[in-house]
């Protein structure tokens, strides 16, 4: 409990800090766009270094990093297991990084506005409409050099065999497709083992992460094109399985 107590203490202070932080991204953003995105990034990745730190489940096996284009944005498509998944891939992506969620945590006050400093777009799920619009949205950053982090299971997978994914939904992988960016598919283990496993405890523990080979989706054929989310899902599932080993 001590460390969620610490988490919580972290999270109120980063709050409170960022206040009159966002007021001088603001006066950045006037001159320099780009400058001010860079600058919200780096203080949302140290955030979330310090987090890990505080939970003590910083321990994580990183594979294929050096696999990551540094020169362009891509999508970058992961497993859902835990609250934590963001924290861990965001601390080590390169460049602009943007991370699709669910609308409801637009209403959180000021995590929804950390979000959008970061270039984070808000799911819709019950709406088609707001969602055509939301992967609108998520071309148009890939195009202007955003990446974006997505999680097609849709929701957190509570399955207790974590090498057995939900279904992809097809169409979140649209957006590779349309902005003719690369897929990095992203393997996670053992991340539910940090909290979820034994709510309200965090818990020290070791994780891996994998960034898997990049898909070109023109390079895929006619039946692999029309089901990119389900070529994606087992490319996944082959680096869960052969990294069980090393948790």
């Amino acid at each position: 409990m001590l460390r969620v107590a610490g988490i919580a203490i972290f999270l109120f202070l980063f709050f409170l800090i960022g206040i009159p932080v966002w007021g001088v991204l603001w006066i950045v953003g006037k001159f320099d766009e780009g400058k001010k995105q860079r600058m919200a990034l780096s203080m949302v990745q140290g955030g979330f270094w310090c987090i890990l730190k505080i939970c003590s489940a910083t321990k994580t096996t990183v594979i294929g990093r050096e696999r990551i284009p540094k020169d362009q944005a891509v999508l970058y498509v992961g497993n859902h297991r835990s609250f934590f998944d963001i924290l861990i891939i965001y601390s080590l992506v390169p460049g602009l990084t943007g991370f699709v969620a669910k609308k409801e945590m637009e209403k959180i006050p000021f995590l929804s506005t950390w979000m959008k400093l970061v270039n984070c777009l808000f799911l819709d799920r019950d709406n088609m409409k707001q969602g055509l619009k939301m992967v609108l949205d998520s071309i148009q950053k890939l195009k202007s050099g955003v990446s974006i982090c997505i999680f097609p299971e849709g929701t957190r997978n509570k399955g207790e065999d974590e090498t057995e994914l939900m279904p992809f939904r097809e169409g979140s992988l649209k957006m590779a497709e349309k902005s003719g960016c690369l897929i990095i598919p992203v393997a996670m283990n053992h991340n539910s083992a940090i909290f979820e496993d034994h709510l309200p405890k965090v818990k020290k523990v070791h994780t891996v992460i994998e960034f898997g080979e990049p898909i070109d989706p023109k390079t895929l054929d006619k039946e692999q094109k029309k089901f990119l989310g389900a070529y994606t899902r087992d490319r996944i599932i082959e680096m869960l399985k052969k990294n069980q080993e090393l948790v």
